[in-house]
């Protein structure tokens, strides 16, 4: 009350607020959101789930940076898959017709669902080895001569 009658009779003390980290930027910053491998399967999830989608969990594999997506923690056993080395990983992760898994150090597992690329091509975790096959296009004739007339 006496805060209030402070205000409404002009007397209330009035602090400028300095500027001095003042900022509409994003408090989040890409370098800033590696994932750091040593840690138990539930802090993998809540960091990867925590940086979806700005600005983006990621890892280097291959050489490349890629940011992680849609991660949930996986209680059941694992399906068959490819091995895929992660930079600073104890293990690597595998990739499996569901997506990426990937091991805490406490040996439970994370399920990722979606993986981007530097170039900003995104792609299902479960592709990430035939991400780079292309099929070409084959035409039938009246289809090619369709495409002519378009042109």
């Amino acid at each position: 009350v006496e805060a209030v009658q402070l205000i409404a009779d002009g007397k209330a003390p009035r602090i400028p607020q300095p500027e001095e980290g003042a900022t509409y930027e994003g408090i989040q910053k890409k370098e800033n959101a590696e994932i750091s491998w040593d840690q138990p399967a539930a802090a993998l999830h809540n960091w990867i789930r925590g940086h979806d989608k700005v600005p983006g969990a990621w890892a280097t594999i291959d050489g490349q940076v890629v940011t992680f997506y849609g991660s949930s923690l996986l209680n059941a056993s694992v399906s068959a898959g490819q091995e895929l080395e992660i930079k600073g990983a104890s293990r690597p992760g595998l990739v499996t017709k569901n997506g990426l898994v990937v091991f805490g150090n406490d040996g439970k597992m994370v399920l990722v669902r979606n993986l981007q690329f530097e170039d900003g091509r995104m792609i299902p975790a479960s592709k990430y080895f035939s991400a780079d096959e292309t099929t070409a296009l084959e035409l039938t004739e009246e289809e090619k001569k369709m495409a002519e007339d378009i042109r």
